[in-house]
């Protein structure tokens, strides 16, 4: 069983994947968007008036509103969280595995008010909130696809929770979080608000096909083949595995204990081993997080 809610070329799909497709036009949670200008001081402000707002309500399923922020960094992630009066945690790759369950669980339990978390982590969030914010329509220094956002406004309002989701885009005029960046934040709210869902086509990097495969292997061992050659895109496997071999992370088809750290914790070969490296030299684990934060920031 296959579901997505941001595909363009769902047929092709189907005939690739050698299933039956089978679309719903409608959603079964009412959604309804939301615009506001608002420049990045005003943000924070925002932002925290709305959470406390749907907080206080509650659903004729007895649950109280909570909210998903969408910003655009790790650092912004912790510095909005504590903005917010309400309960409130950030969420993202760099916490520790422990750390990110125990937010999922107080999320879940309702002693959070919000969630303020990164684009990069959007497909991986599962919270059931009845709000999205979006802090920021960017990912690092790239504005979002129309993939991209509606997967993540597509977070608000669960069928078994909600009676309506609700999503607020906040928009500086004129801004950008990068020179790099095409147009302004105003402009690109309204392309993807207004924008149509772009045909699948997967591109494996490098550092994607080694995440994949090693991902396989941990999972399935030898089977690792048929589950790659079940993925959409063509991934390099021998190379990738090639790549696994010098980087110790299998051994045969088995992951090392390396490698299973790296997969539980969803790092990319080159966070692994800036962490490997500290341990080794006995550097601060203060140094090497901020090491990592540094360099996602210049990226």
């Amino acid at each position: 069983l296959y579901l997505s809610a941001t595909v363009g070329n769902p047929r092709w799909l189907a005939e690739r994947l050698d299933a039956n497709l089978v679309e719903f036009e409608e959603r079964p949670v009412p959604i309804e968007r939301h615009v506001t200008f608002a420049d990045s001081q005003e943000k924070a402000r925002v932002a925290n008036k709305l959470v406390r707002r749907e907080f206080d309500r509650e659903s004729s399923k007895g649950y109280r509103g909570q909210t998903i922020v969408f910003t655009n960094s790790r650092r912004r992630c912790h510095e909005l969280s504590r903005k917010l009066e309400y309960d409130a945690a950030p969420y993202h790759a760099g916490l520790d595995y422990s750390r990110r369950k125990r937010v999922e669980g107080l999320f879940a339990d309702q002693e959070l008010a919000a969630v303020v978390t990164t684009a990069a982590l959007a497909a991986g969030v599962d919270f059931p909130a009845s709000q999205v914010i979006f802090d920021s329509l960017a990912m690092g220094i790239e504005w979002l696809t129309v993939q991209e956002f509606h997967q993540m406004l597509g977070r608000a309002g669960r069928p078994d929770y909600h009676d309506r989701g609700v999503v607020y885009v906040l928009v500086e005029p004129d801004g950008s979080y990068h020179s790099s960046m095409p147009g302004s934040e105003d402009e690109t709210a309204f392309k993807l608000l207004k924008g149509e869902m772009e045909p699948v086509a997967m591109r494996y990097d490098e550092t994607s096909a080694v995440e994949e495969v090693l991902a396989n292997i941990t999972v399935a061992g030898e089977g690792a083949k048929w589950l790659t050659d079940r993925m959409v895109g063509e991934v390099p496997l021998k190379h990738a595995v090639g790549k696994l071999l010098d980087y110790g992370f299998i051994d045969g088809l088995e992951p090392t204990p390396l490698g299973r750290a790296v997969t539980r914790h969803f790092l990319e070969p080159g966070v692994a081993f800036t962490m490997l490296d500290g341990i080794r030299k006995g550097t601060d684990p203060y140094d090497v997080v901020a090491d990592i934060e540094l360099r996602d920031e210049e990226e």
